[in-house]
């Protein structure tokens, strides 16, 4: 089942990935960005950078090639974290960002993708398979270092480009003030998935070494 899971979630990840990207791009450059700026406006969002790790995951552990160009993707550190990342991804869009528009078609079709299927497939493998028991509560510190380097980016990046992927990140439209409260209430989101991760991870291969014995 978790080899199944992971295969499941390569393809899932490729596809819809490249599928966003084949739409984003004319879109985007119908909308007055250049071909460089579209490319640039694809691999702004969380979700897209999150759901690319998953993919170089699995790519890791479901080949020696992929293990040897991406040892890094195939750590019990990485993985954990991937799975609080994309756990992530899928709540906020779920809670604060799906009310705000209604997609059709393949765009539709990849935020299905994107935000809910490759999460819950990325999420159930690692439950099933991709947990041992080694992640430490110092982890967390590491796995932090993720979302505040991209909300550096998204704010350095604004100014430049009269632009954010995420409408509550938009300082000159919301202001410093409520552009904060969102990204510590994202932060302590994630603080608080961080936690049940190493609990979980401890947990699962906790049962799966008696169960073994």
């Amino acid at each position: 089942m978790g080899r199944f899971l992971q295969i499941a979630g390569l393809v899932v990840g490729l596809i819809g990935l490249v599928l966003q990207l084949a739409i984003t791009i004319p879109a985007s450059m119908a909308a007055g960005r250049s071909f460089l700026g579209s490319v640039v406006f694809y691999f702004s969002f969380f979700t897209i950078l999150t759901n690319i790790g998953a993919v170089l995951v699995h790519t890791a552990l479901l080949s020696s090639t992929g293990y040897a160009w991406l040892p890094a993707f195939a750590r019990s550190r990485m993985r954990a974290g991937v799975a609080v990342s994309i756990t992530l991804v899928s709540t906020v869009y779920a809670t604060v960002l799906a009310p705000l528009w209604q997609p059709q078609g393949l765009f539709l079709l990849c935020d299905v993708l994107l935000h809910y299927v490759t999460p819950v497939l990325f999420v159930l493998w690692w439950l099933i398979s991709g947990t041992d028991g080694r992640t430490r509560w110092s982890d967390i510190s590491w796995w932090m270092l993720y979302p505040i380097a991209y909300l550096a980016y998204v704010l350095a990046r604004a100014p430049l480009a009269g632009e954010v992927p995420y409408p509550f990140l938009d300082v000159a439209k919301n202001g410093i003030e409520s552009v904060a409260v969102s990204a510590l209430a994202i932060t302590a989101l994630f603080v608080a998935i961080s936690a049940v991760a190493v609990l979980a991870d401890h947990g699962v291969a906790s049962l799966r070494t008696k169960g073994a014995g």
